[in-house]
């Protein structure tokens, strides 16, 4: 299986939903026009690290997220690993990765499980407890959330499973630039899978943060015809 995919590396308004959906539309719309088979969007592109308005701005059962995300890749013809969204349930709130087929038919949801305490997650949310598993094309594949990837054991429970290829939105600051692109290159080759990470450009009120989406094959080096647009 051959895939074209495209990583949305965007700024992300803080604590402001409805501009950063007007935002995600126009760059899935502007995306389209190279005919990928896959977009991923970063993490939490909804609302940001807007942690302590999350009663307030979260998704309700991520169904806002998940009808904007089925109409564009219906409308597209692609699959979306829609980032992750601050998803409002009964049992609290969580970060919740959302997997969308070319069909606009929901494929997958995961919870973060790793709550990354520097940045006070742990306060405001929920961890998960279920596998990142989910199949394209047939191809089984597995999605992970930011700070997931620290914790190499959690990856290749996956891999040694048989997905092949690993996808990480994020959230990463840029001080810790190095790390991001170290792990990514790391899980990439422990796993001979292929890693996709993408991360948000911008900054929010309290952090500066580091972009450098990244697509790793299973060597450890970026593919050839990879390229920015």
């Amino acid at each position: 299986m051959k895939w074209k995919i495209a990583c949305i590396q965007m700024d992300i308004s803080f604590g402001k939903p409805e501009a950063n959906y007007k935002k995600a539309q126009t760059l899935l719309e502007k995306t389209a026009q190279d005919s990928p088979d896959i977009v991923i969007l970063p993490e939490l592109w909804t609302t940001g690290y807007d942690l302590t308005r999350l009663d307030e701005i979260a998704d309700p059962h991520a169904g806002e997220t998940l009808a904007f995300l089925k109409k564009c890749a219906k409308t597209h013809g692609f699959h979306i690993i829609g980032g992750s969204v601050a998803n409002k349930t009964d049992s609290g709130v969580f970060n919740t990765l959302l997997i969308i087929d070319k069909n606009g038919e929901e494929v997958k949801q995961y919870d973060k499980l790793h709550l990354f305490q520097l940045m006070d997650e742990h306060h405001f949310l929920q961890p998960g407890n279920k596998d990142g598993f989910f199949t394209l094309d047939n191809e089984l594949c597995a999605g992970f959330i930011c700070y997931d990837i620290r914790f190499p054991e959690w990856i290749r429970t996956h891999t040694s499973k048989g997905a092949k290829v690993i996808f990480v939105t994020a959230e990463w600051p840029k001080p810790r630039l190095a790390h991001w692109r170290s792990l990514l290159v790391s899980r990439a080759i422990e796993n001979q899978a292929y890693v996709v990470g993408v991360n948000r450009s911008g900054s929010d009120p309290s952090n500066e943060f580091a972009g450098h989406s990244l697509i790793i094959d299973p060597w450890g080096q970026k593919p050839e015809n990879m390229r920015k647009f």
